[in-house]
């Protein structure tokens, strides 16, 4: 299984990193070591201070996709999950070179929701509102219209260079409201409940503490 990423691709994520808008897809991986299930322990590691939460939906693919094209690249999902791609700043920015896979691939840094709904319950998946909750607060709220490229785009520009196999995931970006591009920054602590709510695919739910 291949956990596939895409950064910057929520225009208001862009905006509040004051980054500019790619003109194609951000790709990078996780470890499949970080995969988490729902009401899983999202796991503090002694090597970072800066974890946060990112809300993304997460695409599931259902069928060897190779070399697709937009217009039918949707015919190679299987479904949608909720995803939560679980950061470690200091790791992805602030170590020599930026370490965007390892700060994102310690243990637990992958939630997923247990439920995957089938492409045939959202035939479009570039209109679902999309939220993240920390402890109940809302500090993510957006919807997938806002994605920079769409899913089928994603699909095709990622089936060029590797070969998609089913059962792999595609988490399609994060919207605004990252903790680290708040004032002051906001960062998981022990205790914590995150939640990720998708339109039509319902709530990934995750508690945070710290590795003993």
């Amino acid at each position: 299984m291949k956990i596939i990423c895409i950064g910057l691709n929520y225009y208001d994520h862009a905006e509040e990193t004051g980054a500019a808008i790619p003109s194609q897809p951000v790709v990078f991986c996780k470890a499949e070591s970080a995969l988490l299930p729902h009401e899983g322990n999202i796991r503090l590691p002694k090597q970072s201070t800066k974890v946060e939460y990112e809300a993304e939906l997460v695409v599931v693919i259902g069928k060897t996709a190779k070399n697709v094209s937009e217009a039918d690249a949707l015919q190679y999902v299987a479904g949608y999950a909720c995803g939560n791609d679980v950061t470690a700043r200091d790791w992805q920015k602030g170590t020599p070179a930026g370490q965007w896979f390892l700060g994102k691939s310690f243990d637990t840094f992958a939630p997923l929701s247990n439920v995957i709904i089938g492409k045939e319950e959202i035939p479009d998946p570039g209109c679902l509102d999309i939220e993240l909750r920390l402890n109940g607060v809302v500090m993510q709220k957006s919807n997938t219209n806002n994605l920079i490229f769409s899913v089928p785009k994603l699909i095709e520009y990622v089936s060029q260079i590797m070969t998609l196999q089913p059962g792999d995931l595609i988490y399609t970006g994060t919207p605004g409201g990252i903790g680290d591009a708040r004032t002051p920054p906001v960062y998981l602590k022990p205790g914590d409940t995150v939640e990720v709510e998708i339109e039509k695919i319902g709530v990934l739910r995750n508690f945070v503490q710290e590795i003993e």
